[in-house]
């Protein structure tokens, strides 16, 4: 006999490990099985699983586990990213607080084996939180992008992209973290508003002729200044163009060029130019030939090519020195405040500076080309479909990708210089030497390149790198190209196109034919979570909370919303409360002798109930399954709480129980083998979403071989469902459902027995009445159900088929108060109405509120309208009573 209750925190433990030990996660060795496969958006090393994750991986398990009952070979491949950055970050962390050698005095070989042994030990923590997440991973497969496989794959695929032209070295600009002293990817800048200040400098005219005024909010970048710039159709400067600035404080001439960049609406319409320290700048640099002066070094301190005076300075002390000469030469014409967007490193918290370097690059451009085809081709596809003119935005503007980065944890770059500067680029240090003897002639010391790959060139390989690649594994002959890839919109540009790019270029096949971009999640007022905010909401606080099935449902359900999700606890409550429905529904079967019937076929019902059900089971699992194929996660999610909870618990539980405790053994044997089967299948289809709950009642509700995971899903035929019977027990819950409304609506005492009379009723009808009169004086809490020549006076009136039932409340409710309590309520709702409206029709409100605080009130509003409907139809129906 079922428990009471479920207890979460001793079954999911016990359940998953049992699932893992016996292989249950592995795909069918079984050849003729079509193979489906997602390989997961690897997280950090560092990581530990925030709501995101559990978003994220729970609707890759649904999948999985969906595919996997369909008799798939179902495969969902895990793994963990080195996180270069972040990973070296945590280790010189601890270094530091346990007063040990900072890495540049222990030395790199003996800093990358303490890197080894914290991730031996420390790293990885969020492999056993997915486990918690109930994630259906095949652990047997796990990778790490800088295990040995991986590794040569790494090499290989720098090597081969060297050889053919599209990886090169260069001197260009990029986001620089003067304390990891490292460049960084844009994805790993924060911009970040701060208080600032517009310094309008005066630049004089090299013939004396007058000046021209620019301004900045980086006033130490003037040192490096090389042209201003000027739009060409701005009249007031065009007699300018060509002639030359003395550049004060340094002295140097600087032209005065035309270029569409400066904008005439903006300040002055004059822009200084500094080719070396902004990244629009460097491109008007590109197009004028103009010199490209850098005057910072890797900590951003000025360096020589500044003024003596200027040099060893910060940054930040050079800004105030630098203004303050502008000052004492007369040329400050005014200091303007304001708030502006500064990136910031998301991990250093430190102004990330625009920084000319030497770096390797990848020829993103030519490896977009067939990516950009392949989605246009339709070889893969976005969903929603709209995420796709996020990729080809992106993609059709793609910039050069800087891969080198200044750290000593990752892959280092497959590179080794002569004496001489020449590059050998190779796959191992002897293959690099033998490149150069055939230069040389004789052995030259060989030094190899201290850079490491950007973490997103390795995990650009992943979907291929991780079955085996260069290999012709079997696991990448059987699984590549991958099925489903489940990520997040903020990476579509630094990881599903260049997955895409490398996929393409080194397989010739796209690396998954279907790419699902899942939502953000958002606090329950839809601002973001942050620490700093208070808000966040851990998901492992509410796996021990609520249960990890509660929180999996949550997230499925709530997929659907568009962009944001909008996460409250009370909803994870609330979906709690629909796994103990189930539980208790299937207790009380239990209880009531619903046990499955070895051989039950419930195409051989009899019973109106049954033959009713039956059909709901064949539509549900028609629904689902077809939401599932789409990822169309929200809507099987709903699909699954309207039959499970209101189809079978409120209703097919109920209107068997009379059967259940009747006299007629045939019809209690079949409801009882009825009411079994049903559960099963309410626990085959809830399974991907719910999978601890369902493995646990399929275990304790009957002989069973092997688990509820690896058993076949749910394909009912829809010939199953019988109009006859669908129009019966609709009626029947038609009648109930609209008495039970209107006492809820009238305020009508929850032990009154009021009587409902019939008017007009057909033959059908009557005999419904009469086969369902017990039931329908039980649900609707009914004190009589008879017919009636006219609806009886004091009475509420409505139509059920061609009959019109009429509901007597007067004599138990105080007609004149419930008049005042829904004209009050409905006047709360006017003014909640008005009061909203007037916001939403403030322009000033709209152009200043947050997106989310005009949603929330375009909701209130829309709740608040739909209440007001109700309550106002309820006045109507109580006007007709007297």
């Amino acid at each position: 006999m079922l428990e009471k209750t479920f207890d979460p925190k001793t079954a999911e433990p016990r359940l998953y490990a049992a699932w893992e030990s016996s292989g249950a996660f592995a795909p069918t060795d079984d050849p003729n099985a079509q193979p489906f496969s997602i390989v997961i958006p690897p997280p950090n090393v560092t990581g530990s699983l925030h709501i995101g994750h559990a978003l994220n991986n729970t609707l890759q398990d649904v999948l999985i586990r969906f595919q996997r009952m369909r008799g798939k070979a179902a495969l969902w491949l895990p793994g963990t990213d080195h996180a270069g950055i972040a990973t070296q970050m945590v280790v010189e962390r601890q270094l530091a607080a346990s007063g040990n050698a900072g890495r540049r005095d222990m030395g790199r070989e003996a800093f990358v084996d303490k890197v080894w042994e914290w991730k031996a030990e420390s790293g990885g923590v969020i492999v056993n939180q997915l486990r918690r997440l109930g994630a259906s991973c095949d652990w047997s497969r796990e990778r790490f992008t800088l295990d040995e496989g991986l590794s040569a794959a790494v090499r290989k695929v720098f090597v081969t992209l060297h050889k053919q032209g599209l990886i090169y070295r260069d001197k260009r600009l990029v986001n620089w973290d003067p304390q990891f002293q490292t460049a960084i990817s844009d994805l790993e800048v924060e911009q970040k508003e701060v208080e600032g200040a517009y310094w309008h400098f005066a630049y004089p005219l090299e013939d004396g002729s007058g000046e021209i005024v620019v301004a900045t909010t980086r006033p130490e970048t003037m040192l490096g200044d090389t042209a201003v710039a000027v739009h060409p159709s701005d009249e007031r400067y065009k007699h300018l163009i060509g002639k030359c600035v003395r550049l004060p404080i340094v002295g140097r001439p600087v032209p005065i060029i035309a270029d569409d960049y400066a904008d005439p609406e903006k300040g002055s319409g004059a822009v200084k130019i500094t080719p070396a320290h902004d990244f629009n700048d460097f491109q008007v640099g590109k197009r004028h030939n103009l010199p490209v002066i850098n005057v910072m070094d890797a900590f951003a301190r000025i360096n020589d090519s500044a003024p003596p005076e200027y040099r060893g300075l910060d940054r930040f002390a050079a800004r105030k020195k630098v203004v303050a000469a502008f000052e004492e030469l007369g040329l400050l014409r005014g200091i303007e405040k304001t708030r502006h967007m500064v990136p910031h490193g998301d991990r250093s918290g430190v102004v990330i500076e625009p920084w000319l370097t030497d770096q390797w690059y990848v020829d993103a451009k030519t490896l977009a080309q067939p990516a950009i085809k392949a989605v246009e081709d339709g070889r893969t596809v976005f969903e929603p479909r709209n995420w796709d003119k996020t990729y080809f935005e992106w993609m059709r503007n793609i910039e050069p990708w800087c891969i080198s980065r200044q750290l000593w944890w990752g892959h280092r770059i497959p590179a080794w210089y002569g004496p001489d500067g020449r590059i050998f680029v190779a796959e191992t240090e002897e293959e690099a030497k033998a490149q150069a003897l055939d230069i040389y002639g004789h052995e030259r010391p060989l030094t190899q390149d201290e850079d490491v790959l950007d973490t997103w060139f390795s995990s650009g390989l992943w979907p291929f790198s991780t079955l085996g690649w260069p290999e012709k594994t079997p696991d990448l002959q059987r699984f590549y190209p991958t099925h489903t890839l489940v990520t997040g919109f903020d990476i579509i540009f630094f990881w599903v196109a260049r997955m895409m790019m490398m996929g393409l270029h080194f397989t010739g096949e796209v690396p998954f034919q279907r790419v699902v971009i899942n939502a953000l999640v958002r606090d329950a007022k839809g601002e973001k979570m942050a620490k700093t905010r208070g808000n966040v909401i851990d998901p492992l606080v509410i796996i021990d909370k609520y249960g990890c099935d509660a929180l999996r449902f949550t997230m499925t359900a709530m997929s659907g919303q568009a962009r944001d999700i909008k996460l409250s606890e009370q909803r994870i409550e609330g979906y709690r409360n629909f796994g103990t429905k189930l539980w208790n529904a299937a207790r009380f079967c239990q209880m009531n002798g619903c046990a499955r019937v070895e051989g039950f076929d419930p195409a051989t019902v009899r019973q109106t109930i049954n033959r009713w059900i039956r059909g709901e089971a064949a539509k549900t699992s028609a629904e689902v399954t077809a939401a599932l194929e789409a990822c169309a996660f929200g809507d099987a999610a709903n699909a699954l709480y309207r039959f499970i909870w209101n189809v079978v618990c409120d209703w097919y539980v109920e209107l068997a129980k009379p059967i259940l405790n009747g006299n007629d053994e045939a019809a209690k044997a079949e409801t009882q083998a009825m009411a079994a089967w049903v559960l099963d299948q309410c626990q085959l289809l809830l399974h991907p979403v719910m999978p601890f709950l369902t493995e646990e009642l399929w275990a304790q509700t009957g002989e069973r071989d092997g688990f509820l995971m690896t058993t076949s899903w749910p394909d009912l035929p829809l010939a199953w469902v019988d109009p006859e019977a669908e129009a019966e027990i609709g009626w029947l819950i038609g009648l109930v459902g609209e008495v039970r409304s209107i006492r809820a609506e009238m305020n009508v005492p929850p032990g009154a027995r009021i009587p409902l009379s019939v008017t007009g009723a057909g033959e059908a009808t009557r005999q419904r009445l009469a086969r369902h009169r017990d039931l329908i004086l039980t649900l609707a809490r009914l004190g009589d159900v008879a017919e009636a020549a006219a609806p009886p006076a004091g009475s509420v009136p409505f139509v059920i088929g061609e009959a019109t039932a009429a509901l007597a409340i007067a004599d138990f409710i105080d007609l004149a108060a419930e008049r005042t309590r829904l004209t009050k309520e409905i006047a709360t709702q006017d003014a909640d109405i008005e009061r909203t409206n007037r916001k939403l029709g403030n322009p000033d409100f709209l152009a200043k509120a947050k997106e989310e605080v005009v949603e929330e009130n375009r909701e209130r509003l829309a709740e608040a309208e739909a209440a007001r409907a109700k309550l106002q139809a309820a006045l109507g129906r109580l006007e007709t009573v007297g």
